[in-house]
């Protein structure tokens, strides 16, 4: 009896480490996962990506909870990502802005190889603003004014070589105009400050909506590749004679080394958050459409944009200064 209670023993030891082995490679994720977000609270961004957080938190069956980094253009978040361990439990919005760091600040990562892409969400529908009460009835009062007053003309952005401001300082470029840029931490400061009178135009996403649907703003032109329904009147870029469509497509990354099949259940799990109602409706309020890219797509678009955001800056003659 001895030595079977003896024999009943080891084989109870031998089978813990097993045990406790499995315990501990419980499926991904077993706690809360933080998405950071690169705007502030209140925003279009931060209002989408809260709804798609609530989403997800039931599609992977734990919290995600969501944290606002706004500033530096929209790259904080991915910043954040290089200090982050790479267990799928940080995560970051990636705004276009971030594949234009190297060309514009000195930093010591890669955006493309030191962030795992895991899933492309949506984009910005843009467009150009003034007060209700502006002089500024049309686009071509707005180009005319610019024209005759150099550097007189204040338009404000959601931040320094982000989209709204890059694409208005191209537009600029392209007709021979000088404008004032005045950057702000996200739309809502932004939207304040052109309704006070603090600027005379500000180039947004369509977070400005309902300011225009309640008769505080108007909208003089939209950037997309064709007329937004709920602006009909607001003429295009590409129908003002300019060739140009921005709608900033953006995702999310985690650090770099996340396992694949982390990125994988990510990816899975805000695929579905991605097709729930309540997600596709917040997009709607803002004129944003979804454009899903699995982690290999997404991949393969962070590396075709970094070469073109280089172009761009180049062309704007923004680039970091050289050394």
């Amino acid at each position: 009896m001895h030595r079977r209670h003896l024999l009943q023993l080891a084989a109870a030891s031998a089978a813990l480490p097993a045990a406790f082995g499995v315990r501990a490679q419980a499926p991904f994720p077993t706690r809360p996962i933080k998405l950071i977000v690169a705007f502030p609270a209140g925003g279009p961004t931060d209002i989408t990506m809260r709804t798609l957080a609530d989403n997800a938190s039931r599609a992977l069956g734990q919290v995600v909870i969501v944290e606002n980094k706004p500033g530096a253009g929209g790259t904080l978040p991915a910043q954040q990502l290089q200090t982050a361990p790479a267990d799928g439990y940080t995560i970051a919005q990636i705004p276009l802005g971030v594949f234009r760091m190297p060309y514009t600040t000195k930093i010591n990562w890669d955006p493309v190889k030191d962030i795992s892409y895991v899933i492309g969400l949506t984009g910005y529908a843009f467009g150009i603003v003034v007060p209700a009460d502006s002089p500024f009835k049309t686009w071509a009062d707005f180009v005319a004014y610019a024209k005759a007053n150099p550097g007189k003309l204040t338009y404000g952005s959601t931040g320094a070589l982000t989209s709204p401001h890059l694409t208005t300082e191209l537009i600029a470029q392209r007709l021979g105009l000088q404008l004032q840029h005045v950057p702000y931490k996200g739309s809502a400061d932004l939207m304040q400050a052109v309704m006070g009178g603090h600027l005379m135009a500000a180039a947004d996403s369509t977070g400005f909506a309902q300011l225009v649907e309640a008769g505080k703003l108007r909208v003089l032109n939209t950037w997309g590749d064709k007329r937004l329904e709920k602006f009909p009147d607001a003429p295009t870029l590409k129908e003002l004679g300019l060739d140009i469509v921005q709608n900033s497509p953006f995702g999310l990354g985690a650090p770099r080394g996340t396992p694949p099949e982390v990125v994988k259940r990510l990816h899975d799990g805000f695929r579905t958050a991605m097709q729930d109602p309540a997600y596709q409706q917040a997009l709607g309020r803002y004129d944003m459409v979804p454009i899903h890219m699995d982690s290999a797509q997404y991949q393969r678009f962070a590396q075709q944009t970094y070469g073109q955001e280089k172009a761009l800056i180049e062309k704007l003659g923004l680039g970091k200064p050289a050394v």
